[in-house]
């Protein structure tokens, strides 16, 4: 999983022998910051360690066609070093390599372990062996080459994925300005204080602007376009800009009237090199040389003089002279421009679809400056000097930005996905049309761009967050919005919060929100406009600081109805303030959690008065936290009292014992509201459960789900147990995973299973070390009881032969299993059969982590062929599959009715396989909704073509791809629909898709 810190300091926390990546948004200052670690190095105020640091930039290497030695590199840059090189190598240790501008790179670098299926990469082991750059920089980063040395590289975020299996450390995201940092910088640009703190004064005051400066380019671009509204009198300050394409064309008007005035025909210039700075933006290229310009018909001019820089590059009979833009944007600001400037505008829309579906991201500034073009505001300046724009070109850009709105509003499921919907709103913004955002965005019943791992959310800058406040600002309401784990942070917060109240469910989860954050989310959810009911909080480092925020939130004004505060650092202080607002009769929240918050059962006492007195909160989750006996005494005694309303109980990993288990059952049988009641991961053992057991006994316990999984149970409770479960018709789910009942347990509760007044529903044995005879004991109980539809057999060692007498008792029409899980049981195709003849009775089988082979799935697919076979879903992940068996499972897939998810995911399908299965998939017959394809060996092609075809046939609902052999390792899941998935499935048959809740 990759941790991405972020940084405001001058260096990056760097150790011998590892590699770091330094990611930043386009002028940031990621070659700033390069150049300020040589300075410090230097000057001996950081990496010690070091005794030579060695600095290229990937724009230069960009140059180099043929193979070429490290060492020639490095003499190259450095030729001094020459006599000493040998004596280096020998030391790797005390090296740094700095890598700048990954994006930039035109070779592939591949990090990916193709395994046995495609050809082994050019490891470059010896720094005097002709290598390609690509397996130089490769093989630097891998350790291959000078193992023990350390590399840094830049780069922007949209090249990020194409690191994730390197052997990266240290992954750290460059922050920028922050705080003061901006004022200060705007007093040292301007060497009037006045003009200083007027330009900051009104960026401060303007939203977007005071976003900008985040950036230190664009702090540049600001200086130079907003001094001279304030040094001359008389310019109309309703002219500045307010996007960023407004700042550049504001940039480029200031540009063309110092350095145009000896040239005609500023327009076709402009043009000619737009066009040539488009075929750098497509290629990679920022290096222009001599033979570019003659190919674009430019000489040098006075035009030229204000957009390209000259610097002398090394070759190897001297040096030349080359081009450079000022900086990347500047030249994607003017290669948009070129679109615009053609009398004969092109196939537009085109153009923009193929370049917003690069997948590393090079054309998406380009395209944000494109989209701003096409509104009136951001060209108005540059009238002056090129004619009006042509009305075909703005419309075709126009229609492009709705239509890509549409596509994309559904499409966020992969962090590429996420990653497009951002740049959808930034097109939107910056094309600033009322018209279409409101037709577009008026009625978006969710936004996704943050997920439960970490790796798969995307992170948003300062800028992200206010272009997506614009976005919401023009939705009625947003049903769902999702930020977790987007990095947002007290600025990006800042940024969102006019617009956060029309959210009805918040998902902010992992942000580093801290309590600064809370203090603005309290000021937006007590808003009487907010309509905002469930807010996820969790991992966001609060503390008991902001508890009297979080005490707004429990206000009578407050519409909030769930609050989810798991994962931080409230400690009992924090929870002790809490408390006391929840037990105040106006509080209307109904479900809490405050799982993992370093709470012990000094605040057990104010919880559980708070407990007793909340007539409206029905759900807490206490999980996670040292309560221990005595906090749970506590909790246990609140339970009973007749205005405690509480439902759902968690108290899983809370340290107790079998002491409070007397309370427990006091709480039981007296409880009226009590239903559902999570007590995993504790040392209840068989003593506490045989206390539990006899409240369970008693004609007024009302429990429904019980969850009792890790409590160190034994087949000494079993008797206990079993008696419960005849004698407790309300209880209907029981979790006794990863207990210890063993065989002569299950058989004792097998025979509780088979009495007419047992009503159990859904039953745990997961990890019970159950054997065959534990199979027998379960089967025979299957024809006679009537209530059980869920079973989970998994992680024992019933084997084929338990499997076996399982399956007959399954195809009995008395027996009502539907959902069977038995995940890893080493199973084989001998069981296969057996297996296959119960299908028809089942809904839902999980079959994972066996060892079934194709001849086992062979088996299964001909009985998926049946017209009475009703499964609905199949997991075969894990199972030694090949090629060999997708026929069959193609052939299967078009002629069941009824099966719509898949699991193939850990199999060895390759690319035959997939092929094989693809045909299947787009024949309209096939019913498939969800489909698992994680890590089965597919190529870039065979897995590019297969998303290609499935999206053009708009036949698949959700399909994982998660880490096969692609060179795009952003964890590639897409959806062709809507649909939206449901909760997880506690029998391990629920879908591993990347979706959102």
């Amino acid at each position: 999983m990759r941790l991405m810190e972020r940084s405001t300091g001058d260096a990056v926390v760097l150790n011998k022998g590892c590699s770091a990546v330094a990611c930043g948004v386009p002028g940031i200052g990621k070659t700033t910051l390069v150049q300020k670690i040589i300075h410090d190095w230097a000057t001996g105020t950081i990496y010690p360690y070091f005794q030579f640091v060695f600095s290229f930039k990937f724009r230069d290497l960009n140059s180099i066609s043929s193979k070429v030695t490290l060492k020639d590199l490095i003499i190259n840059s450095y030729p001094h070093l020459e006599t000493i090189l040998e004596e280096l190598w020998k030391n790797p240790t005390v090296l740094l390599f700095i890598f700048d501008g990954f994006d930039e790179f035109n070779g592939f670098i591949d990090f990916t372990d193709r395994g046995e299926v495609t050809k082994p990469k050019h490891i470059c082991y010896d720094p005097e062996c002709l290598c390609e750059v690509p397996d130089i920089v490769y093989s630097l980063i891998q350790r291959k080459l000078l193992p023990g040395c350390s590399v840094l590289l830049t780069t922007r975020p949209a090249s990020l994925n194409l690191l994730e299996q390197a052997n990266i450390n240290v992954w750290v995201e460059i922050l920028g300005f922050v705080g003061e940092q901006r004022k200060e910088y705007f007093n040292r640009f301007f060497e009037d204080g006045a003009v200083a703190e007027a330009v900051f004064k009104y960026v401060k005051e303007n939203e977007i602007l005071y976003t900008m400066s985040y950036n230190p380019s664009y702090c540049c671009i600001l200086g130079l376009t907003l001094g001279p509204f304030f040094m001359h009198k008389g310019r109309d300050l309703k002219l500045i800009p307010k996007t960023i394409t407004q700042l550049y064309s504001h940039y480029v008007y200031n540009t063309l009237k110092k350095h145009s005035s000896q040239t005609k025909n500023v327009g076709d210039v402009l043009l000619r090199l737009g066009q040539m700075a488009r075929t750098g933006v497509s290629e990679k290229k920022i290096v222009f040389r001599k033979e570019d310009l003659t190919k674009h018909n430019l000489q040098p001019s006075q035009v030229l003089s204000g957009f390209l820089v000259e610097r002398l590059e090394k070759v190897t009979t001297g040096t030349r002279v080359v081009y450079t833009f000022p900086h990347l944007t500047i030249q994607e600001f003017v290669a948009a421009l070129a679109l615009f400037l053609c009398p004969y505008p092109e196939d537009i829309k085109k153009l923009l679809t193929e370049a917003h579906s690069e997948k590393d991201g090079r054309f998406e500034v380009f395209l944000r400056f494109v989209a701003g073009l096409s509104s009136p505001g951001s060209s108005k300046p540059l009238m002056e000097f090129v004619d009006q724009f042509p009305e075909e070109s703005i419309h075709q850009v126009i229609d492009w930005v709705k239509e890509n709105v549409d596509n994309q509003i559904g499409s966020s499921w992969s962090e590429r996905g996420k990653r497009n919907l951002l740049n959808t709103l930034h097109y939107l913004f910056e094309s600033q049309n009322p018209a279409v955002a409101q037709v577009t965005l008026g009625s978006v019943p969710r936004l996704t761009f943050g997920d439960a791992d970490a790796k798969k959310a995307l992170s948003l800058t300062p800028i992200d967050c206010a272009v997506l406040s614009h976005a919401i600002r023009l939705c009625h309401t947003i049903n769902e919005l999702d930020l977790r784990n987007c990095c947002i942070q007290y600025e990006g917060m800042l940024r969102l919060e006019a617009e956060l109240h029309k959210c009805q469910v918040l998902r902010l989860e992992g942000n580093n929100l801290g309590d600064s954050g809370i203090k603005i989310l309290s000021k937006i959810l007590t808003d009487s406009k907010s309509k905002t009911q469930t807010v996820g909080l969790a991992d966001n480092n609060l503390t008991h600081c902001c508890a009297e925020d979080l005490v707004l939130l429990t206000t009578a004004t407050s519409p909030l109805k769930e609050l989810e505060l798991g994962y931080n650092k409230l400690g009992d202080c924090g929870v002790k303030r809490l408390a006391a607002a929840l037990g105040r009769r106006e509080c209307k929240l109904q479900k809490l959690r405050l799982n993992k918050n370093d709470l012990t059962s000094a605040c057990a006492e104010d919880l559980a008065r708070a407990l007793c007195t909340n007539r409206s909160l029905t759900e807490v989750d206490l999980g996670d936290n040292e309560l221990g006996d005595i906090g749970v005494e506590l909790v246990f005694a609140a339970l009973v009292e007749t205005d405690c309303a509480i439902q759902k109980l968690c108290l899983k990993n809370n340290g107790f014992t079998c002491s409070p288990a007397e309370k427990l059952a006091t709480v039981l049988r007296s409880s009226h509201s009590l239903k559902e009641l999570d007590l995993g991961h504790n040392k209840l053992g068989d003593r506490g459960m045989k206390r539990l057991t006899t409240a369970l006994s008693d004609s007024d316990c009302q429990i429904q789900e019980l969850k009792v999984e890790d409590n160190g149970l034994t087949a000494s409770c079993a008797e206990d147990l079993a008696a419960a479960l005849c004698a407790t018709p309300s209880l209907t789910k029981l979790e006794l995973g990863e207990n210890y009942l063993g065989d002569s347990g299950v058989k004792v509760l097998s025979t509780a299973l088979m009495d007419p007044d047992c009503k159990i529903q859904k039953l745990s044995l997961n990890n019970n070390q159950l054997t065959a005879s534990s199979a027998r004991d379960i089967a025979s109980t299957l024809n006679a009881n009537i209530s059980l539809t869920q079973l989970d057999l998994g992680e024992n060692t019933l084997g084929d032969s338990g499997v076996k007498m399982l399956s007959v008792a399954i195809r009995d029409s008395d027996c009502n299993i539907q959902e069977l899980c038995l995940r890893s049981n080493g199973l084989t195709a001998s069981c296969a059969k057996d297996l296959a003849s119960a299908l028809s009775s089942l809904t839902k089988l999980s079959l994972g982590d066996n060892k079934l082979g194709d001849a086992g799935v062979g088996q299964l697919s001909e009985a998926l062929k049946d017209t009475e076979c009703n499964l609905q879903k199949l997991r075969l992940n894990n199972n030694g599959l090949t090629q060999s068996c997708t026929e069959g499972l193609a052939a299967a897939i078009t002629t069941n009715d009824s099966l719509t998810g898949l699991y193939l995911n850990d199999n060895k399908l390759g690319d035959s396989g997939m092929k094989a299965l693809n045909a299947a998939l787009v024949n309209p017959e096939c019913k498939i909704k969800n489909l698992g394809l994680g890590h089965i060996g597919l190529t870039d092609p065979v897995r590019d073509e297969f998303v290609s075809t499935l999206s053009a046939a708009r036949v698949m609902k959700v399909v994982s791809l998660e880490t096969n052999l692609s060179s795009d390792q952003s964890g590639t899941s897409f959806c062709t629909s809507n649909e939206q998935k449901s909760g997880m499935d506690a029998m391990g048959l629920s879908s591993d898709l990347q979706l959102n809740v």
